[in-house]
């Protein structure tokens, strides 16, 4: 499991460093970092599975484009390289990237893998040294599988696209080839410890069965198109309703089935990085998923989450209060814009009654100043 993140030089940290749990919760203001701490594992990502043997870091691919170097590299100290440290377990991975301000890749200056470190190496496979051990290779491997899901994902489509595993193994960023993992999937088991009792333990069915938990009701209805590689998607909230197209069953159901289908999709020592899993959620649909992602983190599939949901946190704390979660396997991060005079970072504590030791000025607290404003503490 990836214990902690050190970012240096990038974006807008100058130095950050930042523990990580089976269930990490990203939280804070906008333009306060929270995507760029998701971006910096997503760039390693990339060039692993997009360029094997590449000696330089892709910023623009398949999964993420982040433009120049100019772009990438903190603008306040930094000038021409930025620095990702990643502790995996008990073992530390360093790389120090560098480049031109105007190229769209960086060279490898540095990498080090516990006490060995390579200078402008000249040989790499997946950005590491090719007789790294199996601690290494395993890092790679569930880097180079990881999932990433954004915040801005595929609406209701007419048709979905069929892909062979080997180019769509996950959901991808936007959600585009979920319907097509869940299809090419469709009678795998899931995780043991995330199958819901009662139906087949195969991918189709506890999708369906998950789904439910959120949308009463739910259904859905996966058909191949006849001489193509294209699938549709039929989905239903009600029993007594035929499968409607996509477009006719409300936009959340398309937002979340990624996450689900993702989720449901994933082994153990998986990583799966997700934005703002709360779009187009009802309040009790919002906590729901926090329960969900719980659950996910519990059966061993390490969640990364950045969210702007205080119905998702709460989700996680009746987890962890009901037992289904232990307080430890949480880390919660509070991101504010850089200052010099406070902490980029905060990092409240919970207990395993879900409560949390502070709340820090901006902390899923506006709810409370609003009830208070109108109380007429706030005038």
């Amino acid at each position: 499991m990836l214990t902690r993140i050190e970012l240096q030089h990038f974006k807008c940290f100058e130095r950050l460093r930042l523990p990580l749990s089976p269930l990490t919760l990203l939280s804070g203001s906008n333009a306060s970092g929270k995507s760029s701490v998701l971006q910096a594992l997503v760039l390693l990502h990339q060039t692993m599975r997009e360029h094997e043997w590449s000696t330089r870091l892709m910023l623009n691919g398949a999964a993420i484009r982040l433009g120049t170097v100019s772009d990438v590299v903190d603008k306040v100290h930094g000038r021409r390289t930025f620095e990702i440290d990643v502790v995996d377990d008990e073992l530390a991975y360093h790389w120090t990237f560098a480049g031109e301000r105007s190229e769209m890749s960086m060279a490898v200056d540095r990498v080090a893998v516990g006490g060995a470190t390579n200078e402008e190496p000249e040989v790499l496979r997946y950005l590491l040294p090719t007789k790294a051990d199996a601690a290494a290779t395993s890092l790679a491997n569930r880097l180079r599988r990881l999932t990433y899901i954004t915040a801005e994902r595929v609406g209701p489509r007419e048709v979905y696209t069929l892909e062979d595993r080997q180019i769509a193994p996950v959901v991808g960023p936007v959600g585009e080839h979920a319907v097509s993992v869940l299809h090419g999937g469709r009678d795998e088991h899931v995780l043991k410890e995330l199958a819901l009792p009662g139906v087949a333990p195969t991918r189709l069915h506890q999708v369906q069965e998950r789904m439910r938990t959120i949308f009463p009701g739910y259904a859905l209805d996966v058909q191949q198109v006849p001489q193509a590689n294209a699938v549709t998607l039929g989905l239903r909230t009600s029993e007594d309703t035929d499968f409607h197209r996509p477009i006719h069953a409300g936009f959340g159901l398309t937002q979340i089935l990624p996450i689900v289908i993702a989720a449901l999709s994933s082994t153990q020592e998986g990583i799966l990085l997700i934005e703002n899993p709360e779009v187009h959620l009802h309040p009790a649909g919002q906590a729901l998923m926090g329960q969900f992602l719980g659950d996910v983190a519990r059966a061993g599939v390490q969640v990364i989450v950045e969210t702007h949901s205080d119905h998702v946190l709460n989700g996680i704390r009746r987890s962890v209060k009901a037992g289904r979660l232990a307080a430890e396997q949480v880390a919660i991060h509070f991101f504010r814009p850089r200052s010099t005079e406070a902490a980029q970072v905060l990092s409240p504590l919970m207990d395993g009654s879900g409560n949390i030791d502070t709340w820090p000025d901006g902390f899923f607290d506006q709810f409370e100043k609003d009830m208070n404003y109108f109380a007429g503490w706030g005038r």
